[in-house]
């Protein structure tokens, strides 16, 4: 069956938040917009359902969303009135100490401050002079950091503002090392820990430069507007999206691979999918993996010499495992804390932090990984019954394996190799919970493998669509020169992760793809 274009039509490829952004915005302008996910759901990395244990709610993939919260992308839509609800769990963060005292971010910077004060006199008013830069500053680079490259709007709104804030010593910070910052900045291991956790949300090493930006971006994201979660699972923010879609005539057809674009040109003429439509459109806008989409849906020999050389350099970030667990009671901490966090951190020191990623770096699989724990039923009681606890970690591990610190992982991440290590990240979560273990009623493990067969934009458990190392940021995402969501194909614009800004689930990167192909509309390119 051949489907003639008629008027202004496009296809996005994969109902990621990315894809469904995309799409949402395209429909407000008037386009016609159908949806192609190869999966039986929508959604991509937003997903959750009741798969570990019945009557708990656990995430699949991502669990808090602060960069959703922030989006002008995301807010825009308005997708309160689809159903979506946030909920906040008491505390924002909290990393425990050995000593069973706890680090921990609220909402209220002054709380935040008063707690710091506790583990070193001056931290807080250190966190305070943080913060206050931070709502000087914040919200335009925040804007600029997500808005396409280069961000003339929103960067002039930084440079006004950056005499108030200190000028160059402000900027010198944003670009130094997580390590260097902490340290220069606090005293305690305790306000070191909570900002430097933050940082390693990604994988810039914590001596690398932008580090820093990453871990005040996500702390100061957690003392502004939370880290919030959807009420009733993460796949409620994907079903808002898609009902809104719905709602502005938007399709989408589940269970649909797109196996080819097609082009004429150097321009898109239409897509060859898996149901045997061949559809022609005026544009295709992929929320897919760069790797996907070039030498894959588009042959390298319809592609520039240039791509396919630069793609070849193209470098993804650590792989992960993850699991989930629910929970009898709620996690037996040593010493909780009066307001329980709804994300964790667990690493015993900075150091340990440190090595911990650094080993990952180097190809080796930490016998002491760094955790990034969610308490979901504290940030959301419908998560599971009263009483009880979801939960989940997630450890990033090398792609490529070299050596295990604990002489049991080989990298092939096969069922044994994927519980062996989720033994071993059990067992940094009850040496500060005691009796952990014991409240455990069910556990699965997501490892590289079972991540990407969930969502294949999670290649081998690549969360962020890429590195977030500077060499592959901005104009250099995800290669050098399409550092935007134009492609060298016209008519056919890059949505996903793999695009500036990178990963988070914040819309950007469909947003940017969405505005690029109604200029290029506007000016007569498609």
């Amino acid at each position: 069956m051949t489907r003639t274009a008629e008027g202004r039509t496009v296809v996005v490829i994969g109902s990621g938040p990315n894809g469904l952004v995309a799409a949402n915005l395209l429909a407000d302008a008037g386009w016609q917009v159908e949806v192609l996910e190869s999966q039986d759901r929508p959604g991509g990395a937003v997903a959750s359902a009741e798969d570990v244990a019945e009557g708990f709610v656990h995430d699949t993939f991502s669990s808090f969303y602060p960069f959703a919260a922030a989006s002008p992308a995301i807010s825009r839509l308005g997708l309160e009135e689809f159903g979506l609800r946030w909920r906040h769990a008491p505390a924002v963060l909290g990393h425990p100490l050995p000593s069973g005292e706890w680090a921990l971010l609220h909402r209220d910077a002054e709380k935040t401050a008063a707690d710091l004060d506790r583990h070193q006199p001056g931290d807080g008013q250190a966190w305070l002079e943080l913060c206050r830069q931070w709502g000087i500053v914040g919200p335009s680079l925040t804007r600029a950091l997500l808005a396409p490259f280069p961000p003339v709007r929103a960067g002039i709104g930084v440079l006004a503002r950056l005499p108030k804030v200190g000028g160059l010593d402000f900027v010198r910070m944003l670009i130094e090392p997580a390590r260097s910052l902490v340290e220069s900045r606090f005293r305690s291991e305790a306000a070191r820990l909570l900002l430097a956790g933050n940082a390693m949300h990604v994988d810039i090493a914590m001596t690398a430069p932008g580090s820093g930006l990453f871990g005040v971006l996500l702390a100061m994201l957690g003392q502004t507007v939370g880290f919030p979660v959807p009420e009733g699972g993460a796949g409620r923010l994907a079903t808002a999206l898609t009902d809104r879609l719905s709602s502005r005539g938007g399709v989408i057809r589940l269970g649909v691979r797109v196996e080819r674009i097609l082009t004429e040109g150097g321009h898109v003429t239409g897509v060859v999918a898996s149901d045997g439509e061949h559809r022609r459109v005026r544009a295709v806008v992929a929320d897919v993996a760069a790797p996907a989409l070039y030498g894959g849906l588009v042959p390298w020999s319809e592609l520039p010499a240039k791509v396919a050389t630069r793609m070849a350099r193209f470098e993804l970030d650590p792989a992960t495992v993850k699991v989930d667990w629910a929970l009898s009671s709620s996690i037996p901490w040593t010493n909780a804390p009066a307001l329980s966090p709804g994300t964790i951190h667990l690493a015993d020191s900075v150091d340990d932090l440190q090595s911990s990623m650094d080993l990952v770096g180097a190809h080796v699989v930490p016998a002491k990984p760094f955790l990034l724990m969610g308490q979901m039923t504290t940030a959301d009681s419908t998560r599971s019954p009263a009483g009880t606890e979801s939960v989940w970690a997630y450890a990033r591990v090398p792609q490529t394996v070299h050596a295990d610190e604990g002489d049991e992982v080989r990298g092939t991440w096969d069922e044994s190799e994927i519980e062996r290590f989720a033994d071993r990240m059990q067992a940094r979560v009850e040496k500060y919970a005691p009796g952990f273990g014991s409240r455990v009623i069910a556990r699965r493990v997501l490892g590289p493998r079972q991540l990407q067969e969930r969502n294949e934009n999670l290649i081998n458990g690549a969360l962020n669509g890429g590195t977030a190392n500077l060499h592959q940021q901005l104009i250099f995402r995800p290669i050098p020169g399409l550092g935007r969501a134009e492609t060298p194909i016209g008519g056919l614009f890059l949505a996903s992760a793999a695009a500036h800004p990178g990963g988070g689930v914040h819309g950007a990167c469909g947003a940017n793809a969405a505005r690029a192909l109604l200029v290029a509309a506007r000016l007569g390119r498609l």
